[in-house]
């Protein structure tokens, strides 16, 4: 399985797109479409080609972290497993309660309620979060 275009595009649209290495809500160095990493420095720029390689190179590092669980049976698992990934990062993944739940045959109500726990970032609790929360929660029983 891989990321849809779906996916792709709700990435695209959470993240936003910056030209210019910024810090995020948690202080960490983002360019591009929340590519981050050694790679990234103050005052660097990326053109809209550049910063979609990277997204797709960093979409692949998720995917096959979660083709590795074999917990995703469906493209609405996946790609909400995907997301979570990206944006969290694959070792809160790979350690949550999340996937345990998931592991487990967890109900619809209680999966659901596990995804929307993580929308804290830097300590505070972001709107953006909570949106990208629910929709990967929905698109997980999709």
């Amino acid at each position: 399985m891989e990321a849809s275009e779906l996916l792709i595009e709700k990435i695209k649209a959470f993240e936003g797109f910056s030209r210019d290495a910024y810090r995020d809500a948690a202080g960490v160095l983002t360019i591009g479409y929340g590519h981050t990493g050694r790679d990234v420095r103050e005052g660097d720029r990326i053109s809209t080609y550049g910063a979609e390689q990277l997204l797709l190179l960093d979409l692949g590092e998720c995917e096959a972290a979660v083709r590795r669980l074999h917990v995703a049976h469906t493209q609405g698992q996946f790609d909400a497993l995907v997301s979570f990934a990206f944006n969290l990062g694959v070792g809160r993944l790979n350690r949550s309660t999340l996937i345990k739940l998931i592991r487990k045959g967890g109900s619809k109500t209680a999966i659901q309620r596990e995804f929307k726990r993580w929308v804290y970032a830097g300590g505070k609790r972001l709107a953006g979060l909570e949106k990208r929360r629910q929709w990967e929660a929905t698109r997980f029983f999709e």
